[in-house]
């Protein structure tokens, strides 16, 4: 079922979304090489858990986190390790979910470390382009066709693979709802959009196929890249108004300028 978010739960979700940013802020100046995947999940429930929020990937489906990281060819629900060191050049995915005082907030970022190569910084840029793309259909009227149809139509330029089998979604009161929200599709097909729905938006690109094997036998989790490329992911979690898609997890007030509550 969809719910329509209040304007309590809107401004709920944004402290939330706030303090999620905040942490992927903090998170820039601590990252490097020679950190473990678990150092930086240990980094990340700190730093949630000290502000008062909880990380409510943890326990979830038994999964034993407050943080998926995943490093190069990982693409998703990458479990943290000690034994997994960053290196530099490495792209490092950071997704987590907070709960601050019941209202929830889902973002990934990615990050470079040290110095990637050009191929990787392309990456990157065309990830995080193809996740504003889809955000810029986030308009009242439209359907969740139109995010997913923009997403793939710009990612059929680059020669990437737009992975489908994991897909953005609704959020709040839990941190999946409905409507599901696929990274490819038909423009004006699929559920109508209405002020007050909360979406996230979370395109993972292969710099090969969008095929992905099924998750490692070893953990349960891990998904990684079937051909062995590298995958980037962007997400931030919004909320649909009749001011067009605001982001509640932004980091950059500048950039995002036109996306805020505020503005």
């Amino acid at each position: 079922m969809i719910t329509i978010k209040s304007q309590r739960e809107i401004d709920g979700m944004a402290r939330s979304g706030k303090l999620l940013a905040d942490m992927h802020i903090a998170l820039r100046s601590y990252i490097k090489a020679g950190l473990s995947t678990m150092d930086v999940e240990n980094f990340c429930r700190k730093f949630i858990e000290d502000r008062g929020g909880r990380p409510a990937e943890l326990g979830f489906e038994g999964y034993k986190y407050a943080t998926c990281v995943a490093v190069d060819e990982e693409v998703a629900h990458a479990i943290p390790s000690k034994k997994r060191i960053l290196k530099n050049g490495d792209l490092v995915k950071v997704d987590t979910v907070v709960d601050l005082d019941g209202y929830y907030s889902d973002s990934a970022w990615a990050y470079a470390i040290g110095e990637v190569s050009p191929e990787v910084q392309n990456l990157m840029d065309v990830t995080h382009k193809a996740l504003y793309l889809g955000i810029d259909q986030a308009q009242v009227g439209n359907r969740i066709g139109d995010i997913g149809n923009a997403i793939q139509s710009y990612i059929d330029t680059t020669g990437y693979g737009n992975v489908r089998d994991y897909i953005g979604h609704g959020i709040q009161p839990t941190m999946h709802e409905d409507p599901a929200v696929p990274h490819y599709g038909v423009a004006g097909h699929g559920t109508r959009l209405k002020e007050g729905m909360t979406l996230t938006i979370e395109p993972m690109i292969n710099m090969g196929s969008w095929e992905v094997k099924p998750p490692r036998a070893d953990d349960g989790w891990t998904v990684e890249t079937a051909d062995g490329s590298w995958s980037c992911q962007y997400e931030h979690t919004l909320v649909v108004t009749k001011d067009g898609p605001k982001i509640l997890t932004s980091q950059d007030p500048e950039f995002d300028a036109k996306y805020l509550l505020n503005n």
